[in-house]
């Protein structure tokens, strides 16, 4: 997709038994937010994708034309997981999104957040989050 940029960062999720680190795709322009992740064939489970959202907001999701499944992880400004959406449909159209404002989205490879045991309440941090805290 023409204008599509994605800068390169860290992204960190804290739960009560450990850290983890995840190399870091963010969404910058908005041609790299409508483009996403769609039509990769795979992400590394020590990968992911950040959609930044300034000022935080309500976000609406979709899957059309991403052909993997994937968690979605919705974070407020203060790093802090409002809720996660697990094993999102590949080419679903169903609108995936929470009744808050968020600041960023991070998406991770399906059923990677259970697998890892990974919560609403749980808090992200790292390079990418450097701007919110």
């Amino acid at each position: 997709m023409a204008g599509a940029q994605f800068n390169l960062s860290t992204v960190t999720i804290q739960t009560p038994d450990k850290t983890y680190s995840f190399f870091t795709e963010v969404a910058v322009s908005q041609a790299a937010k409508e483009q996403g992740l769609m039509f990769r064939q795979s992400i590394a489970p020590d990968h992911a994708m950040l959609f930044d959202f300034d000022p935080p907001q309500k976000v609406q999701m979709w899957m059309k034309d991403t052909v993997i499944p994937l968690d979605m992880i919705f974070v407020r400004s203060d790093g802090t997981i409002v809720s996660i959406a697990e094993n999102a449909k590949p080419e679903s159209l169903d609108v995936i999104g929470v009744d808050e404002p968020v600041a960023d989205v991070i998406e991770v490879a399906g059923g990677l957040t259970h697998k890892l045991g990974i919560h609403a309440g749980d808090h992200v941090g790292g390079a990418a989050f450097s701007h919110h805290n």
